[in-house]
């Protein structure tokens, strides 16, 4: 039997692309939620949008894991860029994510840090290996970069902000709840894997571009988790 892989966007058109891929079996609302439960391609699969930010991300991923026993979870979306390499539309997949928002430093940690947990979370070695392999199938013309993301409650959106990101962590993009998505899915062993599109560069120009960007953004995000899915129907 295939295991449930629950699938995560913040907004609806991050999944738009996978519902009207999904055999629809039932939708079930809960704390403000619908999970649209199915297949896609016979692979079962459980989609929702959870809201913008990391308490919206947090709970989506403990009710995927309580109500519907997903055994794998991947947040698909878009992201800023904080390399000068990574270009609108490009596509980062996550080695690694940490919260650059979470800030005990006064009490002797790192900038990150979770108490007790350690301050980054790795992804799921065979999720990311299985979204590499099958990038360029999925988005022909988008480079595709492996690395560390970031992840906080702020839509980053100034050059001061973005500079501080990339000298303290070294990310490679910056969102808003891939972080908390993989801290959930750490402490209830789930294996993760975080997917996000370039939609602006975390700059001056961030809001205009996250607007005219976003969608084309979350389409080759989407299109990634599509062909992710066909190769863990062939395992």
């Amino acid at each position: 039997m295939k295991k449930t892989l629950g699938i995560i966007g913040a907004e609806q058109q991050e999944i738009d692309l996978l519902l009207e891929r999904l055999l629809l079996e039932k939708t079930v609302k809960k704390a403000g939620l619908s999970f649209f439960c199915g297949t896609i391609d016979s692979y079962p699969v459980v989609i929702v949008k959870a809201g913008i930010g990391k308490v919206n991300a947090a709970a989506c991923t403990q009710m995927l894991i309580d109500l519907f026993d997903v055994k794998m979870i991947v947040n698909t979306g878009a992201a800023g860029s904080l390399d000068s390499r990574i270009n609108i539309g490009d596509i980062v997949v996550s080695n690694e994510v940490i919260q650059h928002d979470l800030d005990v430093t006064d009490l002797g940690y790192k900038p990150g840090d979770v108490p007790g947990t350690g301050k980054v979370f790795t992804s799921d070695k065979l999720l990311h290996d299985l979204a590499v392999s099958c990038s360029h199938e999925a988005n022909p013309d988008v480079t595709v970069y492996e690395g560390l993301i970031l992840t906080g409650d702020q839509f980053i959106s100034g050059q001061e902000k973005k500079n501080w990101l990339i000298d303290t962590f070294h990310g490679l993009c910056a969102e808003m709840e891939g972080g908390a998505i993989a801290h959930v899915s750490t402490i209830n062993e789930v294996p993760f894997l975080i997917i996000r599109s370039i939609s602006d560069k975390a700059d001056g120009s961030a809001t205009m571009d996250y607007t005219q960007f976003s969608k084309m953004a979350s389409y080759h995000s989407a299109r990634l988790v599509e062909a992710l899915i066909e190769k863990l129907l062939a395992l």
